[in-house]
């Protein structure tokens, strides 16, 4: 039996080692001189602005390490790309993504929701059997997720990576948060847990957008090697026709992959585990 993993010590970024900065600068500052208090007090909302600016930016890396992009796999590496859905598994859609992916040899992540993988246990199994991989998404991929405190922020990231781990008998490596959207205090909290934020590097709004080809259009826009791609099987918007967004744009997509020579990996597989 191998060794438990020791989670790395967590070291904050830069703006939350500033942020700590300017809220001691600020009490002492008013512990010294009460009159400067309305200073202290702009000081602390001016960094608050910007501690929910960056919670708010998906892509951002000013709250810790978030991947955006695949890390290098050096000049002899193969061309890799990552394609990664959000929100299932969903029965009506997840089956019909996962017979697309087979027919095009492609890999995929799965960013699955807790309580959607504890329902459809089944299903996520198939996920697995067919070569992707299963990341951790929340327990219940709650809209207010970047304000729950601590005590509720664990338990919604830990609930999710106990079920996927026990419904699948492989427990997640990497987290996204709901929408893309945190606080400070997920940084610490990921890395406790061993986990890596992954983000994207573009998205089509497939939620929403009800076009197939403006969904296309904007995954494929600059494509290159690195890229992280977001699509849904949860929670996909529909056609005019009923179908959902992503099974019109999956076909044109894998197909884009394979004119580019970009072969499509799991991010783990980027990781290296």
């Amino acid at each position: 039996m191998s060794a438990p993993r020791i989670p790395p010590r967590w070291h904050p970024s830069p703006l939350l080692f500033a942020s700590a900065g300017v809220h001691g600068g600020a009490v002492a500052a008013v512990l010294a001189q009460a009159q400067l208090w309305p200073w202290a007090l702009g000081a602390l909302a001016a960094n608050h602005v910007l501690l929910t600016g960056a919670g708010l930016s998906p892509r951002s890396r000013w709250l810790g390490p978030n991947w955006t992009r695949l890390p290098s796999a050096g000049a002899a590496g193969p061309a890799r790309v990552a394609l990664t859905l959000d929100d299932g598994p969903d029965p009506e859609v997840t089956p019909r993504v996962l017979e697309l992916l087979a027919a095009h040899g492609a890999r995929a992540t799965f960013f699955c929701i807790g309580e959607r993988v504890a329902a459809h246990a089944a299903l996520a199994r198939e996920i697995l059997a067919h070569g992707h991989t299963i990341e951790n998404h929340s327990h219940r991929h709650l809209h207010y997720f970047s304000l729950l405190g601590p005590r509720r922020l664990r338990a919604e990231i830990e609930r999710a990576q106990e079920t996927i781990g026990d419904v699948t008998g492989r427990a997640p490596r990497f987290f996204r948060a709901p929408a893309g959207l945190r606080s400070p205090l997920l940084d610490p909290l990921l890395q406790r847990l061993g986990l890596q934020l992954a983000s994207w590097t573009r998205r089509g709004f497939d939620t929403l957008e009800r076009r197939p080809q403006r969904v296309l259009d904007a995954l494929v826009r600059n494509l290159s090697a690195g890229d992280i791609l977001l699509l849904h099987d949860g929670h996909a918007a529909r056609t005019e026709a009923g179908t959902p967004v992503v099974l019109e744009v999956l076909p044109g997509l894998l197909g884009a992959f394979a004119a580019a020579g970009l072969s499509p990996v799991t991010l783990r597989e980027a990781l290296g585990t």
